[in-house]
This record gives C-alpha cells, sequence and structure tokens, in this order.
C-alpha cells in the first residue's frame, strides 16, 4: 500500500509531499488513536526502559505536530525537532531534494520551526505511550558565541513534557553551528546544560537525559576528543551521526550538486564507522543512538553490531513507509536471538 503511496506523493515538490504525509498522519491519529510500542528486543538506554530499539530520526516532525501517529506505526521512540526558542522560516526554498536511485535526500532546511512555545503546547497533548525525545538547537540569527542560551532557553521549556533531549550541535545547514562541537565551545555549553538541568531536576522531581548529536565529517581525532567531553560532563548518549556534506557515492546525480546534508544510503557506511570508533573507544561510558543510512532491516543489525544500542530512521522511513519499522524490529529481535546464543 505504501508503494502506492509514495508513488503519488513523489509527484509532488517533496515539501508538498512531506505536508500531505504529516497531515495524514494526524488523521490517522485522530481516526485509530495510538499503542502502546510493541516489545521487540527491549532495552534500557540513559536510564530509560525502551519497548524496542527502533526510533524515528528528529527532522521529519520538526514541531511535534504527529507524535502520536507516528507513534501508531511501531516506533519504539519518536524524537522530534530540532526546535529553537523563536519562530523561524528556515532557508528559502527549493531546499529539500530527492535522489531517488541512490535511495537519498538533501536538504537545507535551516531549522524551519514554529518556535518552542508551540512545541511545548503540542508536547502537552500527546498520548503516545513510548519514548519521546525533542531535539534543540540555536535560532540562524543567534551568534555562535551567544548559543549557549538558545539552548538553555529550549532546555527549560521542553523539560518538563520530554523523556530526553538531544542537543543538535551538527546540521551542516546554520552557519557556524558544526563549531560548538569542539573545545571549548563544547564545554563551556555542557557546562551550562548541566548547571541548569541540575537545577531543573529539582524544581520537577525528575532528570531528563542528555544526548548529543553529532557529524559524520569528523576524523578519528576530533571523535575522541569530543567523546572525552561528552564523558567528562556527563553526557548520557550521543547520536551519531547528522546528515553529511560529503557527496560520496553520489557524484554526477541530479541535484548533487545542491547545497545542503546529505542523508539516506550513501551515508550508512560513514555513519556506522563513526558508532564503531565511538563504541571502540568509549564503550558503556558514551551509549550510541545510531542514525544514517538504515534503508533495510540488515542496516539496522549493522549498526547494533557496530556498538549502537538504539537505532533511529529518517531517509529510509520516507523511502520504504512504515513496512521499513516493522523490517527493523524484526531484525532487532534477530539479532538479539543471536547473541543470546552466543551467549549460552
Amino acid at each position: 500500500m505504501y508503494a502506492a503511496l509514495r508513488s503519488a506523493l513523489f509527484l509532488l515538490p517533496p515539501e508538498t509531499a512531506h505536508a500531505v504525509a504529516l497531515a495524514g498522519l494526524r488523521v490517522r491519529a485522530r481516526v485509530l488513536g495510538t499503542a502502546e510500542p510493541p516489545r521487540v528486543a527491549p532495552v534500557t538506554v540513559m536510564g530509560l526502559q525502551f519497548a524496542n530499539r527502533v526510533g524515528l530520526a528528529a527532522g521529519f516532525d520538526k514541531d511535534g505536530d504527529c507524535i502520536d501517529g507516528l507513534g501508531s506505526l511501531g516506533f519504539g521512540f519518536v524524537e522530534v525537532g530540532t526546535v529553537t526558542p523563536r519562530l523561524q522560516p528556515g532557508n528559502p526554498g527549493p531546499r529539500l531534494f530527492r535522489l531517488p536511485g541512490q535511495r537519498a535526500l538533501i536538504n537545507r532546511m535551516g531549522f524551519n520551526n514554529a518556535g518552542v512555545e508551540a512545541m511545548v503546547e503540542r508536547l502537552s497533548r500527546r498520548k503516545y505511550g513510548g519514548i519521546l525525545g525533542v531535539n534543540i538547537g540555536k535560532n540562524l540569527d543567534t551568534p555562535v558565541a551567544e548559543a549557549e542560551r538558545d539552548y538553555l532557553a529550549c532546555l527549560e521549556r521542553v523539560y518538563p513534557f520530554a523523556d530526553y533531549i538531544a542537543v543538535n550541535l551538527s546540521s551542516p545547514n546554520t552557519p557556524g553551528l558544526r563549531e560548538l562541537q569542539f573545545g571549548t565551545y563544547l564545554e563551556s555549553l555542557l557546562d551550562a546544560l548541566g548547571e541548569r538541568r541540575r537545577a531543573l531536576v529539582a524544581r520537577w522531581g525528575k532528570t531528563v537525559p542528555l544526548a548529543v548529536k553529532i557529524a559524520p565529517d569528523l576524523d578519528d581525532a576530533e571523535l575522541d576528543e569530543i567523546g572525552r567531553i561528552l564523558v567528562a560532563k556527563g553526557v548520557d548518549a550521543v547520536i551519531a551521526t547528522n546528515t553529511t556534506v560529503s557527496r560520496e557515492g553520489v557524484a554526477g546525480v541530479r541535484h548533487s550538486r545542491e547545497a545542503g546534508g546529505l542523508s539516506g544510503a550513501p551515508l550508512l557506511a560513514r555513519s556506522t564507522q563513526v558508532v564503531r570508533h565511538l563504541t571502540s573507544e568509549f564503550g558503556a561510558q558514551l551509549p550510541v543512538i545510531a542514525v544514517g543510512g538504515i534503508t533495510c532491516g540488515d542496516d539496522a543489525c549493522a549498526k547494533l553490531a557496530a556498538g549502537a544500542v538504539l537505532v533511529q530512521l529518517y531517509t529510509g522511513f520516507i523511502y520504504r513507509g512504515p513496512a521499513l519499522v516493522g523490517e527493523a524490529l524484526a531484525a532487532t529481535e534477530a539479532a538479539r536471538q543471536v547473541a543470546k546464543s552466543a551467549d549460552v
């Protein structure tokens, strides 16, 4: 059924198709309601109990419009955002491009969202019973040197409603943002977030884990530096990875010269390599949530085999639809059974 629907959607411009899909998910939630996520290879990560290991990455539901509809598709966790303190339209269009032969997308959306106050109003109505992550960022016109205030503002507002909060430092579409992944910028930001979280724990009586989302375009030395800082500052997990500025695997393809971040199948190998490096260096000190290039169940298993504890879908979900969720769930359960047999 989704194959036929996708054929129709792909006749529309990408952003229009996305808006239609979101509207359909809202209708689905109203008509069918939502359900508890299926318990398939459940796991505890960041102190949270995940019914299954397959989640939706940030970027699909930027404003938290469709949490219940998405939750009804079997995801063990849904991450919404990226949200910024103030509404912003994002970059001028066209800004989203399909590369169907490569099962890939290029986007330069630029954190288009309705702002954190609108997000909070939607989060407060959530019925989905799985884990909910909220991905936070900075406004385009906030200087990098002052980014801390935007992240703190978002942390403060979404804290009561989120099960975990993801700090996005790695989108290639906000100038200067990736500088926040390094050195004193990163240390200062994490210190500020940690201090504010301690105050919020006292206010709300719960500890909401923090994860940091990083880029795939980092060498091993940079990954090691970032990993050491995340561990030292008590970050609960790392999300690896965001989109890439590389065009490896799509050179010469229509739209491949468009500016923005590349996602989908061409990213699989590099993002998995990042997961493998981080888990080999930091192990259980820094749990890895893997995202990037998953288009089939075997890809999800490859992430877990590289050391990830959870996986997220995005571009593969657009190309494959809900069938990919079920396939990834079946694959993660099969991988768990194999590992269990090996332990015996």
